[in-house]
């Protein structure tokens, strides 16, 4: 007598049983076997593959070699068309799930690979991979959910048209949002500042923290948050410190008028060979500028050989000091704000002020 259960002895139901069990036996046994041998391998090689492909394959889930199972096993058995139909399309959903999990790791997995890679030579990467990995694993799973549409039979010639008319409404709506999404982008492939830059931006100053999808993020040399839309920020003029290779300084010295003509054609030389003096200092120029208020100005313009602040305050400080031995030598005075006063009744102010200069003297 043979036994029937939905139009199948039990021959063939220990047949698809057996081969079930076997599929999702031989998928366990690879995965493990795979990445069992790739983490012996992994250490020893200096590509990043080898550890990538570890991690895709630890992402393989268990319903995805169930469902590979069942799939494989209704195969040798006689089930209805319908129940076949919607079997076969949730085997390839579960499929293309498990595909998009599996991208969605490796992507992650190498931009994050990337961003420490690049990291210290190029702070750039720190700021670009967070807004491309975004991207890129936003695209896989619109494609990844597109085709699973697809599976169930919509039309979706008509989903993505539908999705560009009420995408154009949305963008309507989000457009600030949106603004500043493509202003991150144009951050990212730019690259008019990175992480850790130096930057001003109008009459704010700090270093770039974090550049996200809406927001850059600047701290202060005070130490608060400054926070910027992307927007906004790339409306602004930036000047960036951080690209600076060299530093023009012009200062200005003064001495009182009442030095001599000798000493006066004598301060060029002596502020040009106090910056001459200075390795990382590239002399320019040097010259008697001009009569100030109440005192003869000298102009002196070089240039450091660093765009670092701490050098160049180190160049001027040492000029400084020379200028303030030579000029000592020399015997030439550096001038202070001074104002004369011209009294046209002299006598009247003598007179008045004399009777308390001695008693102000008495006391």
């Amino acid at each position: 007598m043979r036994y029937l259960l939905t139009n199948n002895d039990l021959q063939a139901w220990l047949l698809a049983l057996g081969l079930g069990v076997a599929v999702i036996a031989l998928l366990v046994a690879a995965k493990v076997l795979l990445v069992r041998r790739l983490a012996r391998t992994a250490p020893h090689t200096d590509t990043y593959l080898d550890d990538l492909a570890i991690k895709v394959l630890s992402s393989t889930q268990a319903l995805f070699i169930l469902t590979m199972g069942v799939y494989a096993a209704s195969q040798v058995l006689g089930i209805p068309a319908r129940s076949e139909a919607i079997l076969q399309h949730l085997s390839v959903t579960v499929f293309l799930l498990q595909a998009a999990r599996w991208g969605d790791v490796g992507i992650k997995g190498w931009f994050h690979h990337y961003r420490l890679r690049r990291s210290a030579e190029d702070a750039a990467s720190t700021t670009s991979t967070a807004a491309l990995g975004f991207v890129a694993r936003t695209v896989l799973w619109m494609v990844i959910l597109l085709m699973i549409l697809d599976n169930f039979g919509v039309n979706i010639t008509t989903l993505v048209a539908s999705l560009g008319i009420g995408g154009i409404a949305v963008a309507l709506a989000m457009q600030n949002i949106l603004g500043d999404l493509f202003s991150s982008l144009s951050i990212v492939l730019d690259k008019p500042f990175v992480v850790g830059d130096f930057i001003i931006v109008d009459d704010v100053l700090g270093t770039v923290e974090y550049v996200g999808l809406k927001t850059t993020r600047l701290r202060s040399l005070g130490g608060e948050q400054i926070v910027f839309s992307n927007s906004d920020l790339l409306k602004s003029r930036i000047r960036n410190y951080k690209h600076m290779q060299t530093r023009r300084i012009v200062f200005t010295i003064r001495t009182p008028y009442q030095i001599s003509k000798t000493q006066l054609l004598m301060i060029p030389a002596i502020l040009r060979a106090s910056v001459e003096a200075q390795e990382m200092a590239t002399f320019d120029r040097a010259h008697f500028k001009g009569y100030g208020l109440s005192s003869l100005e000298f102009e002196t313009v070089y240039y450091v050989q660093s765009g670092d602040y701490g050098v160049y305050m180190d160049v001027q400080q040492a000029i400084n000091v020379l200028l303030f031995e030579r000029f000592a030598e020399e015997e030439i005075p550096f001038a202070y704000p001074t104002q004369l006063l011209k009294l046209d009744q002299p006598e009247a102010w003598t007179a008045v002020s004399a009777p308390e200069v001695r008693r102000a003297a008495n006391s």
